[in-house]
This record gives structure tokens, sequence and C-alpha cells, in this order.
């Protein structure tokens, strides 16, 4: 036993010094500008052979909000296959002449919307149980939750605890147009303590979503388990002790990946000392502990919108889980929203809609912009919260979150003016999702794939 434990601290010891990887991104430095990797944070090398549909589609005469926070304008975007190639001004025609041309005068043409909080295949009673959470109807209840989400102009969705290999393997069916719905980037499972968050019997017990772990090699060692099925991002949830979320810090940022943390009170100022990227929700934190964040560049993903909704179903509060020991309402939580802006923290936007309050959508992410808004946001800011620094939060800013050229072909259409009105976005015309028009007219219109050739029917000889 002694020397299991000499063994352990070693293999600790040489995980906890592998700092010179402060932050997730710095991995990105061993990758040259030529080198075609994966389009998730996982940055796997690629091939670089053409991705999404054949030719050219052009957007022509709509308002151009771009996601830069400059203002909206006049202009035509024209894709190519699964790229934005042009942003054109309002009476330019430099286009192929065999391109696919949708008139969108009098929309709003806009990067798609993102949402960092998400629980794809979450149950929902009394329709599914938790006995089983390799059962198929996780899957199916999952892709429902794509259908809705990439309806509402939301084109890539982070799933923050999902059981067993759902998340990764919606991911890759999207990846390929099988199934409608936006670009997943997948925590996998939730690392806590024994009886942590997710795991101490609140709402509903999430079997199969949550890892629970005791000790910093547990910890270090459920990342590495979690990179392997396919992670995009860790999340880990208080409680736990400092070695235990720094292990887990240290061994993520080694491997490329950016860490989330759902944790309250003192929880946050652990994780923040020990380097995580960003904290979950609006859970109460002292003016210090926001000091430390801005100091040390933590993000934040507010989820604001979702405990009003909590409150008004569950009666007024948020019950039985030891997880959620302190007062907090919608009063408190608007202001550690506005804490948090004023310190100038980099906050996205993510709704954590659960069992069957998905189907309230787009609603519930329209109401956490309109949060935004009341401590001070504009409705072009907010815009910019939900496209390019929500992009910036995955990791993803070199690819998704603006309209330029070279980005990744996400779009939204939207019939109206969201940046002048933000209810406007309730009207999402049509969405693109890596070149594929996956929604039009509002409704989903994915082209089916091309037939295969099948050999002639055999006939006998006469």
């Amino acid at each position: 036993m002694r020397i299991w434990h000499t063994c352990s601290f070693a293999l600790l010891l040489g995980s906890l010094t592998l700092g010179a990887q402060d932050r997730a991104q710095d991995r990105r430095r061993w990758l040259g500008t030529t080198q075609s990797v994966s389009d998730d944070p996982r940055r796997v090398p690629d091939s670089p052979a053409p991705k999404g549909p054949d030719g050219t589609l052009v957007l022509r005469g709509g308002r151009i909000f771009d996601g830069t926070g400059a203002p909206a304008r006049a202009g035509t975007l024209v894709i190519q296959r699964n790229k934005i190639t042009q942003v054109l001004d309002a009476s330019s025609t430099n286009w192929p002449r065999d391109a696919r041309v949708i008139d969108v005068t009098g929309k709003t043409v806009m990067p798609g919307l993102i949402d960092l909080h998400t629980h794809l295949a979450y149950i929902e009673p009394p329709f599914s149980t938790v006995d089983d959470p390799t059962d198929p109807d996780a899957v199916l209840r999952a892709e429902e939750r794509l259908r809705v989400f990439i309806q509402s102009g939301i084109t890539s969705v982070r799933d923050v605890a999902s059981p067993g290999n759902v998340p990764f393997v919606l991911k890759r069916w999207v990846a390929r147009n099988a199934i409608p719905g936006p670009r997943v980037f997948a925590a996998g499972q939730l690392i806590t303590g024994r009886g942590g968050h997710g795991a101490d019997g609140n709402l509903v017990k999430v079997d199969g979503s949550v890892i629970e772990r005791t000790g910093a090699n547990e910890w270090r060692l459920a990342v590495r388990d979690l990179f392997a099925r396919g992670a995009d991002v860790i999340k880990v949830a208080s409680h736990f002790a400092p070695d235990e979320v720094r292990a887990a810090v240290v061994e993520a940022h080694a491997l490329g990946l950016k860490v989330t943390c759902d944790c309250e009170t003192d929880y946050i100022k652990m994780a923040v000392e020990a380097g995580v990227d960003m904290i979950e929700h609006p859970l109460p934190r002292t003016d210090e502990t926001i000091r430390l964040m801005a100091e040390k560049k933590v993000e934040a993903d507010p989820t604001v919108y979702v405990y009003t909704y909590l409150f008004g179903r569950f009666g007024g509060g948020y019950f039985g889980s030891t997880s959620r020991r302190f007062n907090f309402g919608d009063s408190l939580n608007v202001e550690v929203l506005r804490r948090m802006k004023n310190a100038g923290i980099k906050m996205g936007i993510g709704t954590d809609l659960i069992v069957d309050w998905f189907r309230s959508m787009p609603t519930p992410y329209i109401n956490e912009l309109k949060y935004f808004m009341q401590v001070g946001y504009t409705a072009p800011e907010a815009l910019v919260a939900a496209t390019r620094t929500s992009a910036e939060l995955l990791d993803m800013d070199d690819r998704l979150g603006t309209l330029q050229a070279g980005k990744l072909a996400d779009v939204l259409v939207v019939n109206g003016r969201p940046d002048e009105r933000i209810d406007d976005l309730a009207n999402a015309d049509i969405v693109i999702r890596d070149g594929w028009v996956v929604v039009e007219g509002g409704k989903i219109t994915m082209t089916r794939p091309a037939p295969t050739a099948s050999p002639p029917i055999w006939r006998p000889r006469p």
C-alpha cells in the first residue's frame, strides 16, 4: 500500500508540474497554419477534403449583423460549401453564375446563436427513466432537443453533462449532416466529489451524467478518460478539495481542453485559484472572488433565466439539494450578473434547460439576453455575447461567432431586426449549419442524401 501511495504521489506531482500550459489555448502553438484539424476544441488532425454541400449559396439583400461589434449594414453573404467566402456590399453581384441565390431583403443575416449550457439527454418524467443510462430513449429525447434548438436559430450547443456516450454519438451524426441539429460540443459527464452536485439527490438524480471521484489522482484520471471518449471541454462541480480541482485543471489544460465549473460560494474562489477557465451559473460569490475572476480572466456563463424558470415551476425555491445551501433568488442572481459585468468579466449565453423546459424555446434564450440588457448591455452587445463572445468561451472563435471570410458557415436569418428589437430573435427564418440549410421558412428542410448506385436485378440466362 505504501508503494501505491508513493507511485500515486509521483504521478500526481508529475501532472501538477505541467504548468507550462496555463490555459488550454496554449496547446495551439504546436499547430501549423497549414495543418487541417477537426472543427472542435480538440483540434485533431483531419482530412483536408472539402466539407459541406456542393456549390455556392448566396444570401442577397439583407441586413448584415456580423457579430464583430460593427453596426448592421446592407449587404450580401456568399457561402461556398461550408465556409463563408465573401461579405459583399449591397450593390455587388460578385458570385458564381450557378450559385443558389436566396433573397433575404428586409431580414437580418447574423452568426448562428450559441448555447453554452445544455443537457441534451436529461430525463423527462414520466416518459423516461434513469434505470439504464444507455437506454436508446436518451438518444431520442436528445435528438428532439436538437431539432428544437436548431429551429430556434442555435447552431452550436455545449452539452455539459449527459449519460454515457450519448453526446459524442450526437456530435458525430450532426457533423455528417445525418440528423438535424446544431453542432455539439460535449463534456460527457461532469466530475464531482462523492455526494457532490448532481449526485446529491436534488430535483432528480441524473444517473449516468455524473462521475463521483475522490482524491486528486482519481480526478486527473477522470479527465483522461473523458478526453479519450471525445470530450471537447471538462466540467467539474463542487464539492471538491483544492488539490482535486487543481489536478483536473492541469490535466485538462495539458490536453488542450478548457475547464468549466458548476460551483458556489467558497468553492468558486477555490476553483478560480486552481485555474479553471469558466464559472457556470449566477451562484453567490464575494466581491473578492469576482475581482479574482477578472484578474485571472476567468469567464462566466451566468444562466440567470433558468433559475427564474425553476423558481416559478417549483414553488419559489431549489429544494432538497446539498449543493445549493445558500440564499439566492431572482434579484440576487441579477445582481451577481451586474457585478460581473461591472468587473469586466467576459460572459456568454447559456440556458441550462432541463426536463421538458426546452419546449419553451426560443423564449428562455431571449429572456437570458434580456437579463444581460437589464444590467447594461445594449441589444447589439447582447447579440455579440450570444455569438462572438460565446464562440470565444467555446475556444472556437477562430472558426465560429462572426460573419467573416474563412469562418465556418453557421448563419441565422431573422425576419426582423433583433439588434433593435431583441424579441425579433424569435422569428428564425433560415438556419444554416456548416453550409447546410437545415431550416428554411422556419421549418426543418434537410436535403436528402444522394442515392447510391444499386446493382442491376439478376436475371437467369435463357
